[in-house]
């Protein structure tokens, strides 16, 4: 379904797509997205090719992956927040073939370029030019505004995103193009099924969820407005200048709202607003209950992962009444809370959650058979969050299996940290794992065992984890120690060093 191509003949006139003072018309969405999409075909771009996107948001952050849909081929969004070494082995492990860049990120291309051997062609946004690239304004000007014969079956949805790795690299998601049945669904569980919707896109693209909403949106036929960057009162202004009437936001994003000084939220009308859905982290009750007094009785909450999409979701009816609760099982899948044996845990107890394989989630890893394998359990994929389910059927995440630390709604896997850590010439062992934050649910603590006869401090360390990863990864605390708790066979017991920071908390999320 080329939904862009739908709409367009349908409704050309009307905006759909906003950012700042620009604005596109569903007409001049859809022609751009021709343009470019003939022009990445006469640059050899095939279906099932990967592009990597990596851009903050923008209008020509939305029109990249539509250009690249509609030749069949697989948008990968790139984390804004990586370093040069982190981009580097992204673009070489997706087996990205074309790569589009803004300006801001230039300085980092140009690092990671010369060992960039499979990308073909850099394709930079904005108004920097470089003789090693060409141009997106270029590339549009000389594209047929003719819709490709690809587009119909190829405009919905797919992608790879890359997630933290668990086993010390990030993996690829690998998600083919969506099932519109599927979406239609998780949309009106979420009352987001309306054209006349104008959705705010407050939070990274590069994460599945903002940028998965803005598609789904455009897919009804409503408008979506781009927020470059995060801005606590700006999202307030714009919501009112642009009568914005739903959008997601991560925990942290809400918390930033609600804080602000109740004079500054008064100075803005927000009535519009008629569905803010949030997900990506536990979100404190405290948190919710300032959101509907900001917003009113309009908060919606799911639980869903970018490998399994959307599993649960909570109705505003539900928010107060069922305190910690992620909602119920959503449209078209089917859950199961199963124990270390595959079976089906009693109501009330806890069980790592399983949803059966759909059309909805992803593919599998992407050169990774054997993560994707762990993943499964016959037709059953489970991230390794445990959950129980009450008598009304309603879900509660109440532990992960898995070390996974979830700081800001950004999933941060320790893995990743202590691979990096390990390179340190002065450190023995390292263990990385959560602890309490109250304003983002969890902060990175490193405890670290240096080398017999080595002298370490914490600053050495952050300063060494600083050179090597994205920013969000970087421990922001270190503990020393002699030795580590083992078991009889000499592994880690990273529960002993990790448990007494959580005493008393009811779980580990």
């Amino acid at each position: 379904m080329d939904f862009i191509a739908i709409h367009a003949a349908g409704k050309p006139d009307t905006v759909c797509l906003i950012e700042g003072a620009r604005a596109w018309t569903w007409a001049e969405f859809l022609e751009r997205r021709n343009r470019l999409a003939h022009s990445l075909a006469r640059l050899g771009l095939s279906a099932g090719e990967k592009v990597v996107v990596y851009a903050h948001n923008s209008l020509e952050a939305l029109l990249a992956p539509a250009g690249v849909r509609a030749l069949g081929a697989v948008p990968v969004p790139m984390n804004h927040r990586l370093v040069a070494e982190e981009v580097a082995y992204i673009l070489d492990h997706s087996d990205g073939v074309i790569a589009f860049a803004d300006n801001s990120f230039i300085p980092v291309v140009e690092q990671v370029r010369p060992g960039a051997g499979k990308v073909r062609h850099w394709i930079l946004m904005g108004e920097a030019q470089r003789p090693w690239a060409l141009h997106l304004d270029d590339l549009i000007e000389r594209g047929s505004p003719d819709t490709p014969a690809a587009a119909a079956s190829a405009a919905v949805g797919g992608s790879m995103i890359y997630t933290g790795g668990t086993t010390g690299r990030p993996k690829g998601a690998l998600r083919g193009a969506v099932d519109p049945t599927i979406l239609l669904g998780f949309m009106q569980a979420l009352d987001l099924a309306d054209p006349s919707h104008v959705h705010l896109v407050a939070g990274p693209m590069y994460h599945s969820a903002p940028g998965g909403f803005a598609l789904f949106t455009h897919m009804l036929g409503g408008s979506v407005v781009v927020m470059p960057r995060f801005d606590p009162e700006e999202a307030l202004r714009t919501i009112e200048r642009h009568r914005c009437t739903s959008t997601f936001m991560a925990p942290t994003l809400i918390k930033r709202i609600v804080d602000l000084p109740e004079p500054v939220r008064r100075r803005h009308d927000v009535s519009s607003m008629r569905v803010l859905v949030v997900a990506a982290a536990p979100c404190p009750m405290r948190v919710k209950e300032e959101a509907m007094r900001c917003f009113g009785p309009v908060l919606y909450e799911f639980y869903g992962s970018t490998e399994l999409s959307i599993n649960t979701i909570l109705r505003p009816e539900d928010v107060l009444r069922k305190p910690g609760s992620c909602g119920k099982v959503a449209p078209g899948v089917e859950l199961a809370l199963l124990d270390d044996a595959g079976r089906p845990v009693p109501t009330g107890q806890p069980g790592e959650l399983h949803v059966r394989r759909y059309a909805g989630m992803f593919d599998g890893y992407y050169k990774d058979a054997e993560a994707t394998r762990e993943t499964e359990r016959g037709d059953w994929v489970s991230v390794g969050d445990v959950a129980y389910m009450d008598n009304e059927g309603f879900v509660y995440i109440c532990d992960r299996k898995r070390d996974m630390i979830i700081s800001g709604g950004v999933n941060i896997y320790p893995a990743e940290i202590e691979d990096g850590l390990h390179r340190h010439p002065k450190i023995q062992d390292v263990a990385v794992f959560g602890v309490p934050d109250d304003e983002w649910g969890e902060r990175v603590h490193a405890a670290v065992q240096p080398r017999p006869g080595e002298t370490l401090d914490a600053a050495e360390v952050i300063a060494f984890a600083r050179q090597h990863m994205a920013d969000y990864k970087v421990p922001r605390e270190v503990s020393l120690h002699g030795d580590f708790p083992r078991d009889a066979a000499g592994k880690l017991i990273k529960r002993e060093l990790r448990d007494p920071y959580w005493a008393g908390r009811a779980s580990r999320i």
